[in-house]
């Protein structure tokens, strides 16, 4: 057997032993569990690290060998004129984000964070509106998204929701910042052990999980509001007290934290890995409507998946049976299951309980 971070996982692969949430109070999945996209998703979801898997694979007959007709949704987007600025901008972004923090964190450059943030703004207002903000992230990442992707990332999630949920201004503003910020502690682990292709010996997973604190420990001490602070620190809290690193409940979590941990999570459940695409956003979608109530905000995570979903009515969608339709309409009791016409029938997914949306075409 050999331990895995979660994000190498691949469709598959079979744990060795039986996955905890953190508080070690709930099994996520049993010793034996040969693991599949969903399953990997719930994974990243409560932000396990990584896992023990068995030596060999099992291969997974794939449900549906029926080839696409012309150009995916997917590449329809990658071939516009729009990603590819998109892309070129988004990558300068990071890039400069890199340069610029590293100075930071050296002492070599006083932090301004107005020209931080300025490229954050810059890529918003290019796409002028959050679904076609997200159809760009969606196709945007690679399996080894760095750090200073992740943070662009959920720099920009975190600007839409603080939108959706209605904050000022100002407080739009703290919440890019803090999703900017908030995973400053990874770049203080050593790249050895962040890149390292073996598997990590457990006081490298310990030292892995110490980056909330690193993170608020490097930035402490600049001029920089107590909100982006606390979003370091926190940013892996959960409301029900499941989290770490101090297993802080609702109360105790500053709204800015919470509001990153959604968007951190969202983008680590919808980033691309070398075995698949991005994953399927009403996947993710799923897991949240499952299990999030109780270890996020509930008015955040209402406010999230409310706005997420209504970006993809008329949608054409490939379900899990190999069927392709176009969304009609969403159930608001079940954001994740919406009706789905395919041809001249209407399947409505809050009923059919095995089948789900696997792809957006």
């Amino acid at each position: 057997m050999k331990r895995i971070l979660t994000r190498q996982l691949a469709p598959g692969m079979v744990l060795a032993n039986d996955v905890h949430t953190f508080d070690s109070t709930t099994t996520l999945l049993e010793k034996g569990t040969v693991l599949d996209e969903k399953e990997i998703a719930r994974l990243a979801f409560h932000s396990v690290i990584d896992v023990l898997v068995e030596d060999d694979l099992v291969e997974i007959s794939s449900e549906d060998s029926t080839p696409n007709a012309g150009l995916s949704y997917s590449e329809r987007i990658k071939q516009s004129p729009e990603f590819i600025e998109f892309k070129h901008d988004f990558e300068e972004c990071a890039a400069n984000f890199e340069h610029t923090i590293k100075d930071i964190l050296a002492n070599n450059e006083d932090l301004n964070i107005s020209d931080m943030t300025a490229p954050i703004y810059g890529l918003l207002e290019k796409e002028r509106t959050a679904s076609g903000v997200f159809d760009m992230l969606h196709n945007l990442r690679t399996y080894d998204d760095a750090t200073f992707t992740h943070s662009i990332n959920v720099a920009l999630i975190s600007n839409i929701l603080a939108q959706w949920l209605r904050w000022s201004d100002t407080e739009i503003e703290v919440a890019t910042q803090a999703g900017l910020f908030h995973d400053i502690g990874k770049i203080l682990i050593p790249e050895a052990i962040i890149t390292k292709p073996a598997k990590l010996t457990q006081d490298e997973y310990t030292i892995v999980k110490t980056h909330p604190i690193q993170g608020y420990q490097s930035i402490k001490d600049l001029d920089i509001s107590a909100h982006v602070k606390n979003a370091c620190l926190m940013h892996h809290e959960r409301c029900d007290g499941s989290g770490y690193p101090y297993h802080l409940q609702g109360p105790q979590i500053d709204k800015f934290a919470k509001l990153v941990a959604i968007a951190d999570v969202y983008d680590a459940m919808t980033s691309a890995r070398y075995y698949r695409g991005p994953l399927c956003p009403f996947i993710a979608i799923s897991m949240f409507e499952d299990e999030g109530f109780q270890k996020y905000d509930a008015e955040m995570i209402l406010a999230f998946l409310t706005n997420i979903v209504n970006t993809y009515i008329l949608n054409t969608v490939k379900l899990n049976t190999g069927e392709v339709g176009e969304i009609i309409f969403i159930n608001k009791m079940k954001l994740s299951r919406p009706t789905i016409k395919v041809g001249d029938d209407y399947i409505d997914l809050s009923k059919c309980l095995g089948v789900y949306i696997k792809e957006i075409i």
